[in-house]
């Protein structure tokens, strides 16, 4: 490949992985695109996951072998059966050496590679060509904010000319450019991360709320999916806060937080969130509505178990109760609202559901006249107290 090829080759993998949205786009991203400068069959991008002591594969590109996936979910290998990424890479590369690529065969080493003395590593990788019909390997090491990240892999089959010297400094080149751009996803995701996630908590936060919602209700009009939200107030948190301080009221917050990702991880899928000061919330797509009220009662439970608050206020709106037609995001929010203030007002010990209170439910024309309220105003509905279901009392 000559030099203006090779030019191109990395402008390309750069200018992919800037363009990729998700961690994942940018790995198949870096994948690809080394495969293409090298013409190589086959790539892969691993990562060392010291806490395991192993290395994790994150995508495979190209073609695919029996077995092998383009994300696979846990194909991982002991990092002692190929310790150049922690004796030497981390030793010396990682150290302040240079970080050269090396190349392997289907019948052994080629040229300078890590001398850690046991091939052993080698065999693995000798074997593993050979079970997948390859014919030799680059494997080019990445090191991320000063220390060894992973491995950039790629293969070119048997009877391919074998990867030479050129080869290895064009992928030596290649995995800093990985190593830029997986700096750069690591960045974007941490910033959208704090976009999303409530700082006390580490819940979600109202806006990832707001998005998920929507894109929720569109699968409830298109697809009749059960959409269920459970809004809560938790009680006494101004009592905390003005008798033993604010820091104690943190701690109460964050208490609480723990039972309703603990709650919401009783549904598969929901998501936990702070909406704002003592107000969360579950948002459940799929299970059941009577599935969703059990979770909240137990929350409810949960919550007077809770050591300095009073419980909490709770109220479920489910798209599987009779509650009318749910268009929008925001008539659901509204009638889970409105559940909440009327538990609120009636100092429920569980869950009000809108739409259990028969044909005139009082929580759903609630909801449905506030509409037309002033600006700011929150209307409440002052009950009799309601059952553990939902549901209000007979009598």
């Amino acid at each position: 490949m000559g030099e203006d090829a090779r030019l191109r080759a990395v402008v390309a993998l750069a200018q992919a992985m800037a363009a990729a949205r998700t961690p994942q786009e940018t790995w198949l991203a870096a994948a690809r695109g080394a495969c293409r400068a090298l013409s190589g069959s086959f790539a892969a991008l691993s990562v060392w996951e010291r806490g395991r002591g192993r290395l994790r594969v994150l995508v495979n590109a190209g073609g695919l072998s029996p077995g092998e996936e383009e994300f696979p979910e846990d194909e991982t290998y002991p990092v002692h059966e190929f310790p150049e990424i922690t004796e030497f890479l981390h030793e010396r590369w990682a150290g302040g050496g240079e970080p050269h690529a090396w190349v392997e065969t289907a019948e052994g080493a080629v040229g300078p590679r890590p001398a850690l003395g046991p091939t052993g590593y080698c065999r693995r990788r000798v074997a593993a060509l050979r079970r997948r019909g390859r014919g030799c390997c680059v494997i080019a090491p990445i090191v991320l904010n000063g220390r060894a990240w992973g491995e950039l892999y790629v293969a070119r089959p048997a009877g391919a000319e074998v990867f030479g010297r050129e080869d290895t400094e064009l992928a030596t080149v290649l995995a800093a450019v990985v190593a830029a751009g997986l700096a750069q996803t690591e960045r974007l995701e941490e910033a959208r991360r704090l976009a999303f996630t409530d700082p006390l908590t580490g819940l979600a936060n109202r806006r990832l709320v707001d998005a998920r919602l929507e894109e929720a209700i569109e699968r409830h009009r298109v697809d009749g999916v059960v959409v269920s939200l459970v809004v809560c107030d938790l009680n006494g948190l101004k009592r905390v806060n003005d008798s033993l301080g604010h820091a104690t009221g943190d701690r109460l917050l964050e208490r609480f937080g723990s039972v309703l990702s603990l709650c919401g991880a009783m549904l598969p899928g929901a998501l936990a969130a702070r909406l704002g000061g003592d107000e969360f919330c579950l948002l459940s797509v799929g299970p059941a509505a009577d599935e969703v009220v059990r979770v909240a009662a137990e929350l409810c439970d949960r919550a007077f178990a809770l050591e300095l608050g009073e419980g909490v206020a709770c109220g479920v709106a489910s798209t599987g109760d009779p509650i009318g037609a749910v268009r929008s995001a925001r008539r659901l929010f509204r009638l889970a609202d409105a559940a909440q203030y009327e538990a609120k007002a009636a100092r429920a010990e569980w869950p009000v559901v809108a739409g259990r209170a028969g044909d005139d439910d009082p929580v759903v024309r609630l909801a449905d006249t506030a509409v037309e309220a002033p600006p700011g105003e929150r209307r409440r509905i002052r009950g009799r107290g309601w059952g553990r279901d939902g549901r209000e009392p007979s009598g």
